[in-house]
């Protein structure tokens, strides 16, 4: 017999075995195993178990069970942290009850209109998954009513704590009837999580389905020591020599995901972000893009990374490191898969030791400081990829055209060494302008203080995105001063565009890289974005229907004066060498 018996074995009414059974369940998780009885038997539980351990059929099948179908009021809250987690979890509830065609299942969440909702729960919906802010929205204007509720899951509740939702979630559940039963499941378990289980559930039974932190042993740990300013550009360095296949990025809020994975964008570097404000089908349609390569670097807090299982990535970078140790593991815990050998690098501040030594302590296991790489070293690495890309190449012939422009150069210029024009041309090839590119590199500077003088003023929790280095500043301006095109959209700053936002349309929809595109200007009603290499018809045409910050871009060549040249003056900087 299985480990954890059969779902039979656990006591659920025949709909639900049914419904299951239709789904293909056979065998229980552990946790489903251990949750399933004592919530069928009345009993509130803490369940400590992570994402992917099944634990929404955990606490979805009891609630369920616990439902009357016969009355059409709300009898079952779920509180998830984010939107997308509220709209998977609905989801599945909704699936386990295809056999109880009595039963209806809404999710309602901040960002969407508050209208339907409130039509919907009028109509008389018996289970709610929601997000603690629109559950609360929905109490105080009497749309939402709880005299009729039985059943409480808090799922995820150590994130929607760390969020900053622990009054709202207080709230709802201090607004239930006393006679009810609750369910908390947490990734992890630190005091505060305790705190609300001590107030609000009644002798819970507790289930731990496995260690909170196993040792990864088929993933390298590393860190390097990084001031919050410099951490783009010091991500920037490492993507560029990393051999991985993909890449993760972890950051703590979606906030710093947009300016990352933006930042990653024009620099060139294909990337995207995702958080828990995006929404489900475009997080499905991003996590694609990077299971089958066309996408290379993922940045992603850890509520919109949960449940994300591809094969591609090679290395996971803690770009902040995490608040708990098991949220690290679970982190790493998405590289070294498919028996191939991963690597977790962590930029850890000078403020911010101690949190290092936690993850030690918790993984048993010494992370190995290294160094951010050089300059130098990233224009080597790009170097031999290029070699290594000229046999291919040469085979290919059509090479003509490159043969005639070097002997008319050779011809005009007789004194040049052709040793040293190739060396030039490998060298423009790979982005290396010079040493004027990289004099006086605010980026090496801020890395040997750092680990010479403990990073000076550096605050711990401090939040700040460097620029591009001077090189790509220089590269970018020189677009402009070249006359290159300039496209005008139709979204603005009073829209709330971001050029993160833009670039992310631009190369997302229109097959551009972040290197095809140039310095942004937002104004009130519209934007101005130089494209060096202009755009073909059918990109226009794709581009003019692309949608953003809600509004179509509408995009067309601009045959206005450039700003500074009788323009208006943006409203929003340009993007090149913004934060």
């Amino acid at each position: 017999m299985p480990e954890n018996g059969t779902f039979d074995e656990l006591g659920l009414p025949p709909a639900l075995q049914a419904a299951i059974a239709d789904l293909g369940f056979t065998t229980p998780s552990a946790i489903q195993a251990q949750a399933i009885p004592a919530l069928l038997g009345g009993r509130d539980i803490v369940g400590v178990a992570q994402t992917g351990t099944g634990k929404t059929a955990a606490f979805g099948l009891p609630l369920l069970a616990a439902i009357d179908y016969d009355i059409p009021a709300v009898q079952a809250i779920v509180l998830t942290p984010t939107r997308e987690l509220a709209m998977q979890v609905a989801d599945a509830i909704q699936s386990f009850a295809t056999h109880l065609p009595g039963l209806n299942v809404l999710a309602v969440y901040g960002g969407s209109p508050f209208l339907p909702q409130q039509r919907a729960l009028a109509r008389g919906a018996q289970v709610v998954v929601g997000t603690p802010g629109r559950v609360l929205d929905h109490l105080e204007r009497r749309t939402l009513k709880l005299d009729q509720v039985r059943f409480l899951v808090l799922d995820e509740a150590d994130e929607m704590l760390r969020m900053g939702f622990a009054e709202d979630v207080d709230k709802v559940l201090s607004a239930a009837p006393r006679e009810r039963q609750v369910a908390l499941f947490s990734a992890t378990m630190p005091p505060q999580i305790r705190r609300v289980a001590e107030q609000h559930l009644n002798r819970p039974v507790e289930i731990t389905v496995s260690r909170q932190a196993s040792t990864v042993t088929s993933v390298r740990q590393t860190y390097a020591v990084v001031p919050h300013r410099h951490k783009t550009g010091a991500l920037a360095r490492v993507l560029a020599v990393s051999e991985a296949d993909a890449a993760i990025v972890f950051v703590r809020t979606r906030g710093a995901a947009e300016e990352v994975g933006s930042a990653l964008i024009e620099r060139g570097i294909s990337a995207a972000y995702i958080s828990g404000d995006v929404a489900q089908t475009e997080r499905e349609k991003i996590v694609d893009r990077l299971r089958t390569g066309a996408l290379d670097v993922l940045v992603a807090t850890d509520v919109a990374a949960r449940g994300l299982d591809v094969d591609r990535i090679g290395l996971v970078v803690n770009f902040d490191v995490p608040r708990e140790p098991e949220i690290y593991v679970h982190r790493i815990g998405r590289t070294g898969r498919a028996g191939r050998e991963g690597e977790a690098l962590s930029f850890v501040t000078p403020a911010e030791q101690s949190r290092l030594r936690q993850i030690e302590r918790t993984t048993r296991q010494s992370l190995l400081q290294v160094d951010i790489p050089s300059p130098a070293e990233v224009s080597a690495h790009r170097v031999q990829a290029l070699l290594a890309r000229t046999g291919a190449r040469a085979e290919l012939d059509r090479l003509d055209l490159y043969r005639e422009a070097i002997a008319v150069h050779m011809a005009q210029n007789p004194d040049v060494d052709p040793f040293e024009l190739l060396a030039v041309l490998t060298a423009l090839s790979v982005g290396d302008e010079g040493p004027v590119a990289v004099q006086g590199d605010d980026l090496d500077d801020a890395l040997s203080r750092a680990h010479l003088t403990g990073g000076g003023r550096e605050r711990d929790g401090e939040r700040s995105y460097d620029r591009p280095e001077r090189g790509e500043r220089r590269r970018a301006d020189t677009h402009i001063a070249g006359g290159s095109p300039r496209w005008r959209v139709a979204v603005g700053h009073r829209d709330g565009l971001q050029p993160g936002a833009l670039v992310g349309a631009l190369t997302g929809e229109g097959g551009l890289t972040g290197k095809d595109v140039g310095k942004i200007d937002i104004f009130g009603s519209f934007a101005l974005v130089d494209i060096p290499d202009g755009l073909s018809a059918d990109v226009i045409d794709r581009l003019a229907r692309t949608r953003v910050a809600g509004r179509p871009l509408r995009i067309r060549l601009d045959s206005g004066p450039r700003p500074g040249h009788g323009a208006s003056r943006p409203t929003h900087g340009p993007a090149r060498g913004r934060s």
